[in-house]
């Protein structure tokens, strides 16, 4: 009887451990996936020496400030909605108080393909007319006493609302962690509401360097491109003069820029090259810079142009060289 209690207890010991070691396994099991949460906000900010868009400036060459907040709602992993909107300090002819842009689209990823199809509107609020005279354009157009009552020294003109919208495609290919190339389309049916109607395509190609190129810093380096070519067509007759009354073709130009950048953590510093092959005259008649110098003489005879009649030349579409230090958060990625 000893030796069947015996055999009993021992039996009920290795019971008991096995029972125990099952439990353990069980405590161990990995815990489910958490569940997917489609819901994200993108926002930022940054300074700049000089807001530059497609090779023009648009802060006068001064000092620029931005910010944006896009949220955005992600039906897959490889397909994203979103809506943004964003704000830049301007310097325009027509003293508006800001740009604001408000924006959506949709962006598609199908493997190492990235997509982004959206409307951008761009909005000037607070803007003047600027004319002068009797306010009545070379057409005959009668543009009021708001605009007669103002005008620019060097003759130029401007409406008092610029705002316009574009739709866009862009598209990336990412060959490997280090290089990636892509394309953009913009149209518009009147760029910054001028009547001529707007084409703007480019390619782009990025290049990000290792990880550890500054060793275990955390800082990243990359190096980036870009060449576009800008097409427009013919405006209004506001902006008409005497020999094209009922609006003046705007030229065509090509733009192009080439920049370092270094991010550390959620911080990009951007020190960017940019020029275009627009000629001083034909600048001017596109933006009307109300900073635009020069007359018609034998040193500055070359701002003269048939859509330029005045002469006088801009520099707001040459050659700049632009440092950008911007911030960019993801409440998923940053803020948990």
């Amino acid at each position: 009887m000893k030796k069947v209690a015996l055999l009993a207890t021992a039996l009920a010991m290795v019971t008991g451990s096995a029972f125990a070691a099952d439990m353990r396994v069980k405590a161990l099991k990995a815990p489910p996936p958490p569940a997917f949460d489609p819901w994200d906000v993108a926002f930022g900010g940054a300074i700049m020496s000089d807001y530059v868009f497609r090779g023009i400036t648009q802060s006068n060459h001064k000092p620029s400030v931005a910010a944006y907040f896009e949220p955005r709602y992600n039906v897959t992993k490889d397909l994203q909605l979103y809506v943004g909107v964003a704000g830049e300090s301007i310097s325009f002819p027509n003293r508006a108080a800001a740009e604001i842009d408000i924006y959506g689209g949709i962006r598609p990823t199908f493997g190492a393909f990235a997509f982004d199809i959206g409307v951008w509107g761009y909005l000037y609020p607070g803007g003047t007319c600027y004319f002068g005279g009797t306010g009545i354009d070379f057409a005959g157009v009668d543009h009021g006493a708001g605009c007669a009552e103002k005008a620019l020294l060097n003759t130029n003109v401007i409406k008092k609302d610029l705002s316009f919208f574009e739709v866009y495609a862009k598209g990336t290919y990412t060959v490997n962690d280090n290089w990636s190339f892509g394309f953009t389309e913009y149209y518009t049916p009147s760029y910054l509401n001028s009547g001529a109607w707007g084409n703007y395509a480019s390619v782009v190609g990025k290049y990000i360097a290792p990880p550890t190129i500054f060793g275990a810093s955390g800082v990243g380096m990359y190096v980036s491109g870009e060449f576009g070519r800008q097409w427009l067509g013919t405006s209004d007759s506001f902006y008409g003069v005497l020999a094209f009354p009922n609006g003046i073709k705007y030229a065509d130009y090509n733009t192009w820029n080439v920049g370092i950048g270094f991010t550390y953590k959620v911080a990009t510093l951007d020190l960017r090259y940019s020029d275009t092959n627009l000629s001083k005259g034909d600048c001017n008649a596109f933006t009307s810079d109300f900073a635009a110098r020069g007359n018609i003489s034998a040193s500055s005879g070359t701002y003269l142009t048939p859509i330029n009649p005045s002469g006088v030349g801009s520099n707001w579409c040459g050659a700049t060289g632009i440092a950008k230090l911007s911030f960019d958060l993801t409440a998923m990625s940053n803020l948990k």
